[in-house]
């Protein structure tokens, strides 16, 4: 069910996304890893032909959100699912994580980040996900918290070399 999102000069609809925004995903995918990781790659047609394959193929466990403004998508946040191991007083468990979240620099700080992320939680919740997970750049931790997440203090994690 799209969200309009109307703050001062930017009226934006946020919804969840669908295998038709799978090219404009792409497009934010390589635009953030341009912008942050400085990735200069020339094989961008076959990332977008890849990446709307992958949609396609893995909406069950990976949902899109995203963020309109006049027609263009410029936001962008996915939800990963997974079962976890039953026990004998919850059998069916399930968790989420919340990943790739991007909103175009222009549009930053403008509120359509945390609708973004208030929809995604809104679909958690929907779902009955015992908790939902981030991993945050500094900058966004801010934002994470002010939608409601928080530090645990029994999360680890490992990173290969």
């Amino acid at each position: 069910m799209p969200n309009d999102f109307d703050r001062g000069r930017v009226r934006a609809d946020v919804r969840a996304g669908t295998p038709a925004d799978a090219v404009a995903l792409a497009g934010l995918r390589w635009r953030r890893l341009a912008e942050e990781g400085g990735y200069t790659g020339n094989d961008h047609d076959d990332f977008v032909e890849l990446f709307a394959t992958w949609v396609t193929e893995h909406l069950s466990t990976h949902r899109p959100f995203v963020v309109e403004v006049d027609g263009d998508v410029v936001g962008m946040a996915w939800l990963m699912l997974a079962d976890r191991v039953p026990s004998p007083t919850h059998r069916h468990r399930r968790t989420g994580d919340v990943q790739a979240v991007y909103v175009v620099p222009e549009l930053r700080d403008s509120g359509i980040g945390a609708a973004l992320l208030k929809m995604v939680l809104a679909e958690a919740r929907e779902l009955g996900l015992e908790h939902v997970t981030v991993h945050s750049s500094e900058r966004a931790v801010p934002l994470y918290e002010r939608v409601g997440f928080q530090h645990g203090p029994t999360w680890l994690s490992w990173q290969r070399d």
